[in-house]
């Protein structure tokens, strides 16, 4: 039972950081595209764009990327996964960095 009340706080927690955090304001569905250069586009214009951030704006965009893969974990697909991964190198080289 305990474990159970447990795993749904974690789900919910990682759902509403993702909406509601002080990292960035994200665009709707930005995780869900297929193509990895909309993906790193678009979190690079959320970075820019937000007022909530912390840090910089490409650590603020790869941190969200990086919680996105982290939580989805095993629920990615390989595809997914991949996709994602290669939004992470597209992200890089739209801010200058290799």
């Amino acid at each position: 039972m305990k474990k159970d009340r447990l795993l749904k706080s974690t789900k919910r927690w990682s759902g509403r950081v993702t909406k509601e955090s002080n990292a960035l304001d994200l665009e709707e569905g930005v995780f869900t595209k297929n193509n990895p250069e909309e993906i790193a586009e678009s979190l690079k214009r959320s970075a820019e764009e937000s007022e909530r951030r912390k840090g910089t704006p490409f650590m603020s965009a790869m941190s969200m990327l990086n919680f996105y893969i982290n939580r989805a974990g095993k629920n990615l697909s390989a595809k997914r996964k991949k996709i994602l991964e290669q939004a992470k190198v597209k992200l890089r080289n739209l801010f200058g960095r290799k």
